[in-house]
């Protein structure tokens, strides 16, 4: 395995009762960079971050993080090895303010993790690290806030800032711009594109536009199986990927696929 790349699969296979979701897959994900895994519905995508992340196990093929073969790990020993899966392992607690929320991901730097019963005087040197967080991702002035009465926008954002807090390598983003308007969409992509300055950044997208936007690499799954990889200019033209997506290898469908939201 190349130093440059942060996360490597190999022949990565998973059967469901016969059905193969994930199909000889090999990824490999350069350091510093921002790569997504597309493709239409069914292809695989989210059964791909579930191995990587380990929430299943592979029927076989090995997983590797920054060369470190990964594959028989639990999913906290990945995240503690510095993978973390967005808007899953960082779900927020909707009755706690944003900045409860984010200093309980900064517990980490205690060693004290979840420990939920720990003292007020504990935290609270935490405050100015949240404090910090929050208005980088553009949540200043919010802290107090429960994160239930965000809207649903903005507790998107709050999981990123709890993701961020954990100070991971990799982020794994899953879906990041689902159910979002534009504008929501917009603030979350300067966000990511940010985050993405130091560290690594996999991510599973259907908005294609924001895909073209953000990603130095894409690659495309369909039917478990990769069909393309590379720049989002070449991966639209291809005719497979077309195929895939539009029903026709006819590079008149290459428009739509742009602006396809699978």
């Amino acid at each position: 395995m190349e130093p440059s790349v942060a996360i490597e699969t190999q022949s990565l296979v998973k059967d469901f009762k016969g059905f193969r979701a994930v199909d000889s897959v090999n990824l490999s994900v350069r350091r510093g960079t921002i790569h997504a895994l597309i493709g239409p519905n069914g292809a695989g995508k989210t059964t791909c971050f579930n191995l990587i992340t380990k929430f299943l196990q592979p029927t076989s093929g090995r997983i590797y993080l920054n060369g470190q073969d990964i594959t028989r790990l639990a999913p906290a020993s990945v995240a503690r090895l510095g993978l973390v899966r967005s808007f899953q392992i960082s779900a927020t607690f909707p009755h706690l303010t944003l900045l409860e929320n984010v200093r309980i991901a900064l517990q980490r730097q205690l060693g004290t993790s979840f420990h939920f019963w720990r003292s007020e005087a504990s935290l609270n040197q935490l405050n100015d690290r949240a404090i910090q967080i929050l208005d980088d991702v553009g949540l200043a002035g919010s802290e107090t806030l429960v994160a239930a009465e965000l809207p649903y926008g903005r507790k998107r954002v709050l999981e990123i800032a709890t993701t961020l807090a954990l100070e991971p390598e990799v982020m794994l983003l899953d879906e990041p711009m689902a159910g979002m308007g534009r504008e929501d969409i917009g603030r979350i992509s300067q966000l990511i594109r940010k985050a993405a300055k130091s560290r690594t950044v996999l991510m599973v997208e259907h908005n294609l536009s924001v895909v073209a936007d953000l990603s130095d690499t894409i690659t495309v799954l369909a039917r478990g199986r990769v069909i393309a990889e590379g720049p989002y200019a070449a991966v639209s033209q291809n005719p497979q990927v077309i195929e895939a997506y539009m029903g026709t290898t006819d590079a008149e469908a290459t428009p739509a696929l742009r602006g396809a939201h699978g």
